[in-house]
C-alpha cells in the first residue's frame, strides 16, 4: 500500500493531466450550498472516480465533482461534494482532497457547512463564520505516524481560522448587508440528530452550531500550513426546549435560500486576496 505522500502525488498528477492551472485557493462546498461553482469559469470538472484515492460521497446532495477554474480572478479548486465520517470513512480519507488541494499549491482553504444552530440570538438562513471549533467525532486525522514533508508533528491550534480572513469576510459582509455571526461550531459523528439532552450539553460546553463535517478538513488544513476561512449556513434551530422534528427537505430548502450569499461573501473574499 501506497504511503500517504505518494498516494497524494499520484492524485495530483491525475488532476495535472486534466488541468494546466496553478491553485491558490481551496473550497469545500457543504450541503445545499453547491451552487457556487456557478460562479467559477470552469476549465475542468473532474469526477471524484477519476482520481486516485478520492473517496466517493454517499450524500444525495453532494455530486463528486473537483471543479477547476478561475474565481474573482484567481485559479482555485472546489469540492462538489465532501464525505463525512459517517459514511464510514477515515479521517485521512475525508481529509485526502484537503492534502491534494496543498500539493497543487493552495495556500487558502474555504470550507462551509450547513448547520444547526443552538446560539437562541441567531435565526435559520444566518451565515455564521466559524471563529473556533471543538472536535467532539471522537478521533483526528492526524493520528498515527507523522510525515514531515506535510506537516509537523504538533501542529498549533490557537488560531485555526486565520484572524484576516475572518475580518475581511466581517467587513465584505458589511458592505453587503448580509446577516452575519461569528461563533464556534462543534463537530459530532452523527448521522442522527441530538438529543434534547445533547443540545444542552453542547451548549454549555460554548459552541454556537452543530454540524457533522469540517472539523477534520480544517484539521489538516492546518497541518499543511493553510490560511482557512470556515462559513457554517445555519438550517435548523436546535433549541432543546422547542425542538421538533428536522426535515431533511427544510434542511436544504433554508441553505439553497442562503446559498446567494453565501456565494456573494466566498466571491468577494476570493478576489480580494
Amino acid at each position: 500500500m501506497l504511503e500517504l505522500y505518494d498516494q497524494i502525488q499520484e492524485a495530483k498528477k491525475a488532476v495535472e493531466a486534466r488541468w494546466r492551472g496553478k491553485a491558490k485557493v481551496g473550497i469545500i462546498l457543504g450541503t445545499g450550498l453547491g451552487g457556487l461553482t456557478d460562479d467559477i469559469k470552469t476549465d475542468v470538472a473532474i469526477p471524484y472516480g477519476d482520481i486516485p484515492h478520492f473517496p466517493q460521497p454517499t450524500v444525495i446532495s453532494h455530486a463528486g465533482r473537483l471543479v477547476c477554474g478561475n474565481l474573482g480572478g484567481k485559479a482555485v479548486m472546489a469540492m462538489e461534494g465532501r464525505f463525512h465520517f459517517y459514511e464510514g470513512y477515515t479521517l485521512k480519507q475525508i481529509t485526502f482532497p484537503v492534502r491534494v488541494m496543498k500539493a497543487m499549491g493552495c495556500e487558502v482553504l474555504v470550507v462551509s457547512n450547513a448547520c444547526g444552530g443552538m446560539n437562541p440570538q441567531w435565526a435559520k438562513g444566518d451565515i455564521m463564520l466559524i471563529e473556533d471549533h471543538i472536535n467532539l467525532l471522537g478521533d483526528n486525522p492526524l493520528i498515527g505516524k507523522n510525515d514531515d514533508r506535510l506537516g509537523i508533528r504538533f501542529p498549533d491550534m490557537c488560531r485555526p481560522y486565520d484572524p484576516e480572513l475572518l475580518a475581511l469576510a466581517q467587513k465584505i459582509a458589511l458592505e453587503e448587508k448580509i446577516v452575519c455571526q461569528k461563533g464556534v461550531f462543534v463537530a459530532v459523528a452523527g448521522p442522527n440528530l441530538e438529543t434534547r439532552a445533547e443540545y444542552r450539553f453542547l451548549r454549555n460546553i460554548g459552541a454556537d452550531v452543530v454540524g457533522m463535517s469540517t472539523v477534520p478538513e480544517v484539521i489538516v488544513g492546518v497541518h499543511a500550513n493553510m490560511r482557512i476561512l470556515g462559513l457554517s449556513v445555519i438550517t435548523d434551530q436546535c433549541l432543546p426546549d422547542s425542538l421538533e422534528p428536522a426535515v431533511l427537505a427544510d434542511i436544504i430548502a433554508v441553505a439553497n435560500a442562503a446559498e446567494k450569499k453565501l456565494r456573494v461573501l466566498v466571491r468577494r473574499v476570493v478576489e480580494t486576496l
